[in-house]
């Protein structure tokens, strides 16, 4: 959804979630429920100093700071990140590049046209190449090149080691057209996302065998086919270096060079003031400090923040009386304090005049946070309580709490599959329905969960229910009592003795969270009374693909334990199907099937509008059953850069227990959140980030699909981490990603985010902020919102300033 993701629209593979650390994109304009059409929202524009190509000066380098070093230029393998997307891009052929507006568009550079020219008997799409696009090689791009990819990237050859690559399986064959400068490409099965093949495109030299596809993009790039070649890569310095390419047809690059170089998210606002970097991303904390440094410069007064300026003059005198007192080793220690701040003091003045060279752009990230509810197991798989959780949450509220200090339109994401001023966005969450204590409660109460609840004694359920399992265990154990007493004593007594490897592994986990809980609750502190409710840049890192990539980790439980509805919560169910059609226009999603009406009901019922509230109007205290309080684990990163992200938390958390559920939260170390809690289920509540899509059919049915049983008992979930999922939703996805009319298609998708938000497993909250610093004299660059880069237009626009800041020391 930190948060960190290769965007979407750019590399057909496994959508990548990431903990970003920070921060979005659009803005939905909230619309009624009963419209049909589709809604006229806008995208927040691109903020990158645009500039005509003759305004830009020929010449000089630019360096542009990225995460960590990728660890393959292969777009198409698992641990391909957003370091591999930015490079890639450069390098090689976009055939259908995003635009300012998130839709995809032919890039005519690569491209003289491309249509499915037959639909029947089978879909056909003809692509005629630009006659002058030719490799590093001299050779030109054709369909051998074309051919090359799709076999590494069909699935049929388990030797190619490739990520998921949807649409590239449902290929029959691909010939060479009329001429050289023709692809001919016949589908298997119809195929609506067809653009989203073939980009980036490698040369068949990397795709044409399992060995050099595996290994060969690895660290290098021979032969490319963009405005930049790969000059090298220096692992131990942290660069990647492109130059200009002889071989580019299209408009020259106006950079000699663009050097990739490694710098922590932590130490930007250092690499900044040192001029080692141009372009960067970085957090509220780092653009504060650019907008005061830039504040600063025009008034010539001394600064009032940074070291020692919340020094009071009863402070200052003390310190002054203490080193020139009469006590030689007070005198001593307040004498390095005052010498230690004064160099702090000339330091930060130092760095503060460097970053007035600076100016911060910022857009929308092409991504979203959300907040996703696990349904496997526990409270959250009886959907009465999901969608309790849903209405509660003032999602007005969060968003300004991350946007509006940033000056961005604070407004909640109205859709799972498309974000604002995207064609085929609708405010779909009417299927679910708005912000409500009562009706929350009233979810809850009919769930079983009550004033009291906690302190009643578990009741007896139906066969196979928890009562009846202690029963017989607890038989079981009487009768094994009787007979092998001794051996019994003698396995407790080992017990007590020995822990087992698992009770040491959790006790070990659980060390590592505690130390990661109070390092969180460290930064946490050290932020507060500053910008802690501000969106960060970590905000958003974990966008599903720059940290550790998903792991195949167990389920949370073999079983699922679903609490069945009752009566009148089956009802509820049914009229919440009918809404979900109403909202999406699908008029036969408002009949009711005999599925939907099996026990346990249809994801997403929810009580209408007018139903009395059983729970009291005010909730003290969390709620319970059988025993048991509702208390609900939530899960959230630990690192210095997701302050932003735990305040959101904090605030979801404070709005649950006013309908009576409470929190457990857990701060956990960021290398593992995902990895070892998302991915493995192992949470109640978590925020994470999705990137933006042009291809919601394609992308969008791995995060939603319905989870399936293996047949070790766990669940296969492909992307769907919340564990939450329909047949009906499947079925919309298969229709959509078949659908040749784009109408017909985006509707179809409408109809399934209609049922996604009645399922009530995650819960859109608004899109990333994107704040990025970048030289003053630098234009074509800095907060791209949808857009994908042209790295040729990017250059100073003073020929004087080529090389700075970042040439200024060495």
């Amino acid at each position: 959804m930190s948060h960190v993701g290769v965007p979407r629209g750019t590399v057909r593979k496994r959508r990548s979630l990431a903990l970003l650390t920070a921060g979005v994109l659009t803005i939905p304009a909230l619309a009624g429920c009963s419209s049909d059409s589709e809604e006229t929202s806008r995208a927040v524009p691109q903020d990158i100093a645009p500039a005509a190509r003759d305004r830009v000066a020929d010449g000089s380098t630019v360096n542009w700071a990225v995460d960590a070093m990728p660890t393959t230029l292969n777009a198409f393998q698992a641990d391909a990140d957003t370091a591999t997307t930015k490079i890639t891009g450069a390098l090689l052929p976009t055939l259908f590049p995003m635009d300012a507006a998130g839709h995809p568009k032919l890039n005519p550079d690569y491209l003289e046209s491309a249509k499915i020219i037959e639909r029947e008997p089978k879909q056909v799409v003809l692509y005629k190449l630009n006659q002058q696009a030719v490799w590093s090689d001299g050779r030109e791009i054709g369909a051998p090149d074309f051919v090359a990819q799709w076999r590494a990237l069909s699935g049929k050859d388990s030797a190619f080691w490739t990520a998921r690559n949807a649409g590239y399986e449902r290929i029959e064959k691909i010939e060479r057209g009329s001429d050289d400068l023709q692809v001919r490409v016949t589908f298997a099965k119809p195929y609506a996302d067809w653009r989203s093949l073939f980009s980036p495109l490698y040369p068949k030299e990397i795709t044409g065998s399992p060995d050099t596809f595996n290994d060969g993009a690895r660290t290098a790039l021979k032969n490319t086919a963009g405005p930049f070649h790969l000059k090298g890569v220096d692992k131990a310095k942290g660069t990647v270096t492109l130059v200009r390419s002889p071989r580019w047809w299209g408009e020259k690059a106006k950079l000699d060079s663009l050097v990739f170089r490694v710098v922590a998210p932590k130490d930007r606002t250092k690499a900044l003031a040192d001029g080692t970097v141009h372009v960067t991303d970085i957090d509220a904390a780092t653009a504060n400090r650019i907008a005061l440094a830039l504040r600063d410069g025009s008034n010539g007064q001394p600064l009032t923040h940074g070291p020692g300026a919340d020094l009071t003059p009863a402070a200052a005198l003390r310190s002054w009386a203490l080193a020139h007192g009469s006590d030689e080793k007070q005198a001593e220690i307040a004498q390095a304090a005052r010498e230690a701040n004064r160099k702090a003091v000339v330091a930060y003045g130092a760095e503060q005049k460097a970053l007035r060279g600076y100016a911060v752009r910022k857009s929308l990230e092409p991504a979203y946070t959300q907040l996703a509810l696990n349904g496997e197991s526990g409270p959250l798989a009886d959907d009465r309580v999901r969608r309790a959780v849903a209405r509660a949450l003032d999602r007005q509220e969060l968003a300004e709490t991350v946007l509006k200090p940033l000056g961005l339109p604070a407004k909640p994401l109205g859709s799972h599959l498309a974000l604002a001023g995207q064609p085929g966005y609708k405010d779909g969450s009417g299927a679910l329905g708005d912000q409500n204590t009562k009706e929350a409660q009233a979810l809850l109460a009919d769930a079983g969960w009550t004033q009291g609840g906690a302190a009643e004694k578990p009741k007896d359920t139906k066969a196979g229910s928890e009562a009846e399992k202690k029963d017989a265990e607890k038989e079981g154990e009487e009768k094994k009592a009787g007979t092998a007493e001794k051996s019994e004593k003698a396995d407790a007594d080992e017990k007590k003795t020995d822990k087992t490897e698992a009770e040491e592994k959790a006790e070990e986990k659980a060390d590592k969270d505690t130390d990661a809980d109070k390092d969180a609750d460290k930064a946490d502190r050290a932020a507060a009374g500053s910008d802690e409710s501000a969106a960060s840049r970590a905000e958003g890192l974990y966008i599903v693909g720059q940290d550790d990539k998903p792991g195949a980790g167990p389920a949370r439980s073999a079983a699922t334990h679903v609490l069945a509805p009752s009566r009148d919560a089956a009802a509820q169910s049914i009229a919440l199907l009918r809404q979900a059609g109403a909202v999406s226009g699908d008029s036969a999603a408002a009949k009711v099937t005999a599925q939907d009406k099996q026990p346990g009901g249809a994801a997403g019922a929810y009580a209408p509008v007018g139903t009395a509230a059983p729970a009291p109007a005010s909730v003290k205290g969390p709620l319970g059953k059988d025993g048991k309080t509702l208390t609900l684990r939530f899960v959230l990163p630990a690192g210095p850069g997701s302050q932003s992200l735990r305040g959101v938390g904090d605030r979801i958390a404070a709005m649950l227990e006013k309908i009576g559920i409470g929190t457990e939260i857990t701060k956990v170390p960021d290398e593992s959140y995902f990895k070892d809690h998302i991915a493995s289920g192992d949470y109640d509540l978590a925020l994470y980030s999705w990137p933006a899509t042009a291809y919601p059919a394609t992308d969008g049915r791995p995060i939603y699909a319905k989870p399936e049983p293996a047949t070790d008992g766990s669940l296969l979930v492909e992307q769907n981490y919340t564990r939450v999922g329909t047949d009906h939703i499947d079925q919309l996805f298969d229709q959509a990603v078949a659908e040749l009319d784009e109408k017909a298609s985006r509707e179809l998708m409408k109809q399934a985010d209609a049922r996604i938000w009645a399922a009530a497993g995650s819960i859109p909250l608004f899109q990333r902020p994107q704040l990025v610093a970048v030289d003053k004299k630098l234009s074509n660059v800095g907060a791209f919102g949808f857009a994908a880069p042209r790295y040729q237009d990017i250059g100073f626009t003073d020929r004087q300033a080529a090389g700075s800041p970042a040439d200024r020391k060495k």
